[in-house]
């Protein structure tokens, strides 16, 4: 199951699925797959190929497209993803998760790879009839999969056949898929790595007027009360700038700045510096959302909504806040601006995150163990 590689050390073949990954530089989606699959890349023990829509692949990573599956994963990302089809409407859902299946379930029979690491459950459901070991990546996107009539019967029919590690990754969601799949596949939270660049931010928050920012695909569950309790908390002088892709036609309120979508080199660069910090009033099901760790790790303070996945990684009063209705909302804008309160709150965010989730190479360590636990036998 291993082999030789470079200095002589010990290779997995690690064939690595993801639904999502940006077509170029500027793209926002799935930039945390470009990341996860640079850090594997640069490991000595694993040799990474990738079977995502086409784009510029890392170092080391070898491409495992087979024919015809780059332009249709490509067409299938422009149409916003097998989740968004899905929710659209079952007839043409339907279609795109066939064809997504189909492709899959070529790709597992003709690969030699020692493990699988599937992102999203989705895409391990071709699997089905194999035993090849399989390390899955649980995203919150998963738990509206799980609500599909029969989906959990088919996944515990798929785990049962091989050594399978559920890698979910954030701990909240961990005691449901104990539950569902603890017979059949171990459990095992892998918290993401943060891209080391964030960690170099360099802020400077304007103060007149403030600046706070929301990053995310617009639509209603991932806006949430946002717009609501905004009104006449938002003006002139404290200033709310939306970025991401509108995803749902929704009537934009005037004294939101809105942006469009956008790529991590201008948060980095242009907006986090100068933002008081970061807001998310997300009802959506998140996992743990990147961008909040990414703008905890730039030094922003982050108020947002309870969900589980906000509650994991906030510090409530410390590295931000929790904020269930729009007087909580207001009172953290107010406490934040004073320039010595986000003073402390943003270099508390920035060491939980550096301490708690580290680099992206961190992660890689993480994954790695869980390889060889599967293919060992000990997960």
């Amino acid at each position: 199951m291993t082999r030789a590689k470079r200095g002589g050390t010990i290779e997995l073949r690690v064939l690595m699925v993801s639904t999502s990954y940006p077509l170029d530089p500027h793209d926002w989606r799935g930039r945390f797959i470009v990341d996860m699959a640079a850090a594997l890349g640069r490991r000595e023990d694993v040799a990474l190929s990738s079977w995502a829509p086409p784009g510029a692949l890392p170092p080391d990573v070898m491409d495992a497209l087979l024919p015809g599956d780059g332009e249709w994963l490509a067409n299938l990302s422009q149409r916003g993803g097998i989740a968004r089809l899905l929710r659209q409407g079952a007839m043409r859902g339907s279609a795109a998760a066939f064809g997504l299946l189909r492709r899959l379930r070529r790709v597992y029979r003709a690969s030699r790879a020692d493990v699988v690491h599937a992102n999203w459950l989705q895409n391990a459901l071709p699997l089905w009839g194999t035993t090849t070991p399989l390390v899955a990546t649980v995203l919150g996107s998963d738990y509206g999969l799980l609500k599909l009539p029969g989906m959990a019967f088919a996944l515990r029919r798929m785990l049962a056949q091989r050594r399978a590690l559920l890698a979910p990754n954030a701990e909240w969601m961990r005691p449901r898929l104990e539950a569902l799949f603890g017979g059949v596949a171990h459990i095992r939270t892998i918290p993401f790595g943060i891209d080391a660049s964030w960690f170099g931010v360099a802020r400077m928050p304007v103060e007149a007027p403030r600046r706070w920012l929301a990053v995310a695909r617009v639509t209603r569950a991932k806006i949430g009360p946002l717009f609501e309790w905004g009104a006449e908390i938002f003006g002139p002088g404290r200033e709310l700038h939306l970025f991401g892709p509108m995803q749902e036609p929704m009537a934009m309120p005037p004294w939101v700045r809105y942006h469009g979508p956008t790529h991590p080199a201008a948060l980095r660069e242009t907006w986090f510096p100068q933002a008081s910090g970061l807001v998310t009033l997300s009802r959506h099901d998140e996992g743990r959302p990147q961008v909040v760790l990414e703008a905890m790790a730039a030094g922003l303070p982050v108020i947002a909504s309870g969900l589980p996945a906000h509650r994991d990684i906030i510090l409530d009063g410390k590295t931000g806040y929790v904020a269930d209705s729009r007087d909580a909302f207001r009172a953290a804008l107010e406490h934040l601006e004073s320039r010595e309160n986000n003073r402390i709150a943003g270099q508390a965010a920035r060491e939980w995150a550096r301490s708690r989730f580290g680099a992206w190479d961190d992660c890689a360590v993480r994954y790695a163990a869980a390889y060889r636990d599967v293919l060992d036998g000990r997960a």
